[in-house]
């Protein structure tokens, strides 16, 4: 693991790679971070970036083809959780959970909500006593904001919120330390979107715990996390501090990104960079930066060289001239 003992979970080099038909598609390519405890790590980018097989991949829900992932777990011992087998990974896996994107599909219709929530215990601690066990649902239920009067109910009568504070109980149930939230509140509404971010905020503080958030709303992966990582095609192009890659973001891709964020002010009018073409086929991604198609700023080296994650001004940039692009953050300008 990184010598700095905050360090909780250590991704290194990641991928994963899909074949159909003897067509190969790289979804996740070489990609590396550190997350410390008590941290949230955003993960942004456009869809298809790779984003939600990367999470999939740090918590084993799917099998990453290369790469670790390190996780310091309750016990003090280091663990490669790509390594473990099935025995030891169930083990490791009450520590790190995931919440998953849709609040609709990812809840079983044919169960109440007090036997979903209940699942993970059942599947850990089949010995548990049932009073026990439903003690401990309606202690979760009730901190996440839940009606406990109603936990008997079935999953179709509840509303989006409600069921994503549904996912989110039975993703702390087991009192875990990491939890990947998988564009937790993308399918929410505005408002309803704010209460399970303040939620998850609230129950970080109180329960110490750490996040991989993945989303595609810069807004929110800026109120929510300590660091940003942005991805491209698989790759991670940045990865700073959010205030820094913010204000002052060190790769052009990132730069378009923040460009395109709506400001809640009439009075102000972003300048909009509008990326040219489309996303590259991952299947045949193109020579040298995946991302110059699209770079205003793309030189012939950029079309031969593929550009390796380089540390710069404390933050990791995957471009050739990131010292000498002058990039902009969130530039407003008075309409």
């Amino acid at each position: 693991m990184n010598e700095n003992q905050d360090v909780i979970l250590q991704v290194k080099n990641i991928s994963k790679r899909f074949v159909s038909k003897g067509v190969c598609v790289r979804a996740v390519t070489n990609v590396s971070f550190d997350v410390c405890k008590g941290e949230t790590i955003g993960i942004v980018g456009e869809s298809g970036c790779g984003k939600t097989t990367l999470g999939r991949c740090i918590v084993r829900a799917i099998e990453a083809n290369e790469g670790q992932v390190l996780y310091r777990a309750k016990d003090g011992q280091t663990y490669d959780l790509l390594k473990l087998d099935k025995r030891e990974m169930r083990k490791v896996r009450k520590e790190i959970q995931m919440i998953f994107q849709d609040p609709y599909s990812s809840l079983d219709p044919r169960m109440t909500v007090i036997d979903i929530i209940a699942e993970p215990i059942k599947a850990n601690f089949p010995k548990m006593p049932k009073k026990e066990r439903e003690q401990m649902v309606m202690d979760i239920a009730a901190k996440v904001g839940l009606n406990t009067t109603y936990l008997k109910r079935y999953p179709h009568a509840f509303s989006g919120g409600q069921r994503q504070r549904i996912g989110t109980a039975r993703a702390l149930i087991l009192k875990p330390q990491v939890i990947v939230c998988d564009e937790a509140v993308s399918a929410l509404d505005v408002s309803i979107q704010a209460q399970i971010i303040n939620l998850l905020k609230e129950l970080q503080r109180e329960m110490e715990l750490t996040y991989i958030f993945i989303s595609h709303d810069l807004s929110v992966v800026e109120h929510i996390s300590d660091k940003v990582g942005v991805m491209y095609l698989g790759q991670l192009v940045e990865f700073a501090e959010t205030e820094a890659l913010f204000s002052k973001p060190m790769h052009p891709y990132t730069e378009a990104l923040l460009s395109a964020v709506p400001v809640a002010d009439p009075d102000v009018q972003m300048q909009r960079i509008p990326l040219e073409g489309e996303i590259p086929n991952p299947a045949n991604p193109p020579s040298g930066c995946y991302f110059h198609e699209r770079c205003r700023y793309c030189q012939q080296r950029c079309v031969e060289e593929q550009p390796s994650l380089r540390q710069i001004n404390g933050r990791q940039v995957a471009c050739h001239f990131a010292e000498e692009l002058d990039l902009r953050g969130f530039d407003y300008e008075k309409a």
